[in-house]
C-alpha cells in the first residue's frame, strides 16, 4: 500500500496540480493538510472522479484536513481524544482526521505552528502534542499489533540537520527543546518515523518558504513525516519526498511525502 502525506496550502488553489499529481503518483491513500476551505467548498469530485473515496474536515479559510483513499474509508473520525481548543472563544480547530483504509488506521494531522516561543499558540502546540501522545499510547496499549500511521505536517524539525542553518533558528519555534521533546515523546508512545531510513539527510527537506528564494537556495525544513506503529513500520519498504512537486508555478510550499508498505 502506498500512503502519502501532503500539506497542499489551499486545496482550491492547488486543484489542478493535485489532480495531475494523483494521476502520476499511484498512491492508494493521501493524507492532506491545510485545506483552507469550509466543507461546502471542498472539491470532492477531484478525488471521486479518480476512484478515491474521500473524507474531509474544514471549518474556515485556515487549517483543514482530509483523507483520500482508493482502498476504502471506514469509521472516519474528526479529532482525537482530549484534543485541545484555542482562541479567545475556544474552538477545536480542523487539524486532525482519521479513518481506516485497507486495514490501516490513517491519520491526517496538521499540528499547530506555535508562532513564537512566548506566544499562547506555542503552549497550545505543546498541549496538542500531549493529548495526541496520550491517545496514541492508549490505543497501542490496548492493541500493540494495531496498524496505524500518523501522516502530516508536524511543525517540528526533530534534528539539527532538518533545517538549513541552526544559527538562523536561534530562539525560534520548530527547533526548540520542548517541541523536539514533544515529538520524541510521541515516538516513545510506540511509533517509528519511517521516512528517514529511506531518505537520509542532511539537506533533505519537505518545506521551503515562498519568501527569499528559499527553494532554489535549498533553505528548507524537514517537518512532514509518517509515524507508524510497530506492526506497520516493519512493513515499510521504501519512501520518497517528491521534491519535484515543489517546483514551478502554483506549487505548495510543502512537498508530498510517500511511503510504501507491504500491506
Amino acid at each position: 500500500m502506498r500512503i502519502a502525506s501532503w500539506n497542499v496550502n489551499s486545496i482550491r488553489a492547488r486543484h489542478d496540480r493535485i489532480g495531475a499529481w494523483l494521476d502520476r503518483s499511484d498512491v492508494d491513500v493521501l493524507a492532506i493538510q491545510e485545506l483552507k476551505c469550509k466543507d461546502e467548498q471542498f472539491p470532492e469530485d477531484l478525488f471521486t472522479s479518480r476512484g478515491y473515496e474521500v473524507s474531509f474536515h474544514g471549518l474556515n479559510q485556515w487549517n483543514g484536513v482530509a483523507i483520500a483513499s482508493r482502498v476504502g474509508i471506514e469509521d472516519p473520525e474528526i479529532g482525537f481524544a482530549g484534543i485541545p481548543s484555542f482562541g479567545e472563544e475556544p474552538v477545536v480547530e480542523a487539524r486532525a482526521l482519521s479513518a481506516t483504509c485497507g486495514g490501516v488506521r490513517v491519520y491526517s494531522l496538521y499540528v499547530p505552528n506555535g508562532r513564537e516561543v512566548d506566544h499562547p499558540h506555542y503552549a497550545y502546540k505543546l498541549e496538542w502534542y500531549r493529548a495526541l501522545t496520550a491517545d496514541i499510547a492508549a490505543q497501542l496499549g490496548d492493541d500493540p499489533d494495531k496498524k496505524l500511521v500518523l501522516c502530516g505536517d508536524f511543525n517540528v524539525a526533530p534534528l539539527d540537520e532538518d533545517v538549513w542553518d541552526m544559527e538562523e533558528f536561534e530562539g525560534a519555534t520548530h527547533v526548540s527543546e520542548p517541541e523536539r521533546q514533544a515529538f520524541n515523546t510521541l515516538l516513545d508512545a510506540g511509533l517509528t518515523e519511517v521516512t528517514r531510513q529511506f531518505t537520509p539527510g542532511p539537506g533533505v527537506y519537505t518545506f521551503w518558504d515562498y519568501q527569499r528564494l528559499a527553494f532554489p537556495k535549498k533553505k528548507g525544513m524537514r517537518i512532514d513525516f509518517e509515524l507508524a506503529s510497530p506492526s506497520l513500520a516493519a512493513q515499510a519498504t521504501g519512501a520518497e519526498i517528491d521534491r519535484e512537486e515543489r517546483k514551478g508555478k502554483g506549487a505548495s510550499d510543502h512537498a508530498p511525502v510517500i511511503v510504501d508498505y507491504e500491506v
